[in-house]
């Protein structure tokens, strides 16, 4: 797409507020779009609506009302950027959480549902639309300890792969972006419950685990080709990550 062809389409972005979220919505106003900033946390997605442009709407993907007042802004939809997720503790499946199983699921799976099967109109009005689901290399890949998130995230890449062949003959391309290791602010700090040494661990020694704009610019890449081409699936990692177990640690 030409810069030109952007400069009135319309970009949600959910999870906007932190993270991978946020700094897709800045790559995808860098593009030209007008981006709807959806997140929980107001004050957040408002700060940052007004720095690139955009339209902030509070959202918990988790709550229909709350996903329904998020389509009722959005009457055209060119980019669905399916963003917010997460993980939460890393217990063994003897001794599994369920409650942080089910929030987990919901989150990443059912949240992607609600927000997709609320937009689809918006993104059928366009003409030419593109979803884009974060997934993650824990869509590939179990680890002892990880069940709950990849149970989930394997479960964004098929329905992925299940809204490719439901939307197959409309002008709606599917994708899915999965990063592997990537250093925020929070991901791995609210899956430790907040413990600062067991996040900072996760990265520890890995010279240089990718950041929140490199994915950010993999999903800007991806929603941006031309509307012919549809990468289905985009894996990106750092250079130390080989596999889940794998990873280059300098120390």
């Amino acid at each position: 797409m030409s810069d030109d062809s952007t400069q009135t389409r319309t970009a949600v972005v959910t999870g906007a507020s932190s993270g991978i979220g946020a700094a897709t919505a800045r790559a995808l106003a860098a593009q030209g779009f007008r981006v709807v900033c959806a997140a929980r946390r107001t004050d957040r997605i408002e700060e940052l609506a007004a720095e690139i442009g955009g339209l902030a709407v509070t959202c918990d993907i988790t709550d229909q009302d709350s996903v329904d007042t998020l389509a009722a802004a959005v009457p055209v939809c060119h980019v669905l950027v399916n963003n917010a997720g997460g993980a939460v503790g890393v217990d063994r499946v003897d001794s599994a959480d369920l409650d942080g199983w089910r929030w987990m699921y919901d989150v990443n799976v059912l949240g992607l549902v609600r927000v997709t099967r609320a937009l689809l109109p918006a993104l059928r009005a366009s003409g030419d639309a593109v979803i884009v689901n974060v997934g993650s290399t824990a869509g590939r890949w179990a680890y002892e300890g990880g069940g709950g998130y990849t149970a989930a995230k394997h479960g964004v890449k098929v329905v992925s792969e299940t809204l490719r062949l439901e939307l197959n003959g409309e002008p709606i391309r599917i994708s899915e972006v999965a990063p592997g290791m990537v250093r925020t602010d929070e991901f791995s700090l609210v899956r430790f419950g907040g413990d600062q040494e067991k996040a900072d661990a996760v990265y520890a020694g890995v010279e240089a685990p990718l950041l929140a704009e490199d994915v950010a610019d993999a999903i800007s890449w991806v929603a941006t080709r031309p509307s012919h081409v549809d990468i289905d699936e985009l894996v990106i990692k750092p250079r130390a990550q080989a596999a889940a177990h794998k990873v280059h640690r300098t120390s």
